[in-house]
């Protein structure tokens, strides 16, 4: 780990961290939440060891980034997201014309819309957990939440400002990220109001690919930026709904491969499992070369199974 080398670049008016390692063409990995660039730690010694020049930020809002307006969910955008990959590749590989791509939650997908907003940008694109979401001209993601789950639906206790932080705040960060990222159940995550993560003196055991070195470093992190950053893409979501309404019916022409694994929430959402394996994805992303789904893996599965995801995401990218 401590080969890895960090340096801030100036994008979009922030200050923007990104771990980097190795030469040759440039992977952009892109975390999700409550994550930071340490979610790719072990594909970014990969990739430089088979070589790649691997670059993970910390996303507008998390870790070491610095300068977005906490307070202000409309700078949170998938339009400030993907103008800032855009600035930080123009700045950091300006002679590389494409680049690899690999998302996972929320990086998935700012993935999906870097790729239909600046498809000259990618080259091929591998997205792990959240599939591509069309845009829906009747109804928002967090109204559709809202209609499949109800209020306690973790996107709709984001939507108001400081309420979730204010649930949080009691238990402490680190029972906070230990909840998150211990978290196996396929169903959705409910947060009624004042219950918090349910029993807050209930011992948490971690899984083996969790070391409390690792919990370590995302409390060390999130305990200086708070959640208020990585919460406000769930707050700016019906604002992207209202800005990406001209790419509404649009599809993602890049090569594609999608990974998740079987116990993961995304993958037991309502209609998912038919969106995704009957054909529709397909239709929305018609280069889809392949969907791979990882048995006994659940939503964390580039930390989990690190392995397994490196060889499937080189045997694609090695194609181009």
């Amino acid at each position: 780990m401590e080969k890895i080398q960090h340096k801030m670049v100036a994008v979009n008016g922030l200050n923007m961290h990104i771990a980097e390692l190795g030469q040759g063409p440039l992977i952009l990995f892109l975390h999700g939440f409550p994550e930071l660039w340490y979610s790719w730690r072990h594909q970014i010694l990969y990739f430089a060891a088979h070589g790649y020049r691997a670059v993970a930020p910390d996303l507008r809002g998390y870790g070491d980034t610095t300068g977005a307006p906490l307070n202000d969910r409309t700078k949170f955008t998938t339009l400030h997201l993907v103008g800032d990959l855009i600035e930080l590749l123009n700045s950091i590989a300006p002679d590389e014309d494409k680049v690899f791509v690999v998302g996972h939650d929320w990086g998935a997908l700012i993935a999906w819309d870097l790729c239909l907003f600046r498809p000259d940008k990618v080259k091929a694109l591998v997205n792990l957990s959240v599939p591509f979401f069309p845009r829906n001209p009747a109804m928002n993601i967090v109204e559709m939440f809202r209609a499949l789950y109800g209020d306690d639906h973790y996107i709709c206790r984001f939507q108001e400002p400081g309420d979730i932080e204010a649930e949080f705040s009691p238990l402490g960060v680190e029972r906070v990220m230990k909840k998150f990222l211990t978290n196996r159940t396929p169903g959705p995550i409910y947060f009624p109001k004042g219950e918090g993560f349910g029993d807050p003196d209930a011992p948490i055991v971690l899984p083996s690919w969790l070391s409390e070195e690792d919990v370590d470093y995302y409390v060390s992190k999130f305990e200086k930026s708070g959640f208020t950053g990585g919460v406000n893409f769930y707050r700016a979501l019906d604002l992207n709904w209202e800005l990406t309404a001209p790419w509404a019916g649009a599809k993602v022409t890049i090569p594609t491969k999608f990974i998740l694994g079987d116990l993961d929430l995304t993958y037991h959402i309502t209609g998912m499992k038919e969106y995704v394996h009957n054909g529709a994805f397909q239709k929305d992303v018609p280069l889809l070369q392949e969907v791979i789904v990882i048995e006994g893996a659940a939503h964390f599965v580039n930390q989990e199974k690190p392995e397994e995801i490196n060889k499937h995401i080189y045997n694609f990218i090695q194609k181009f």
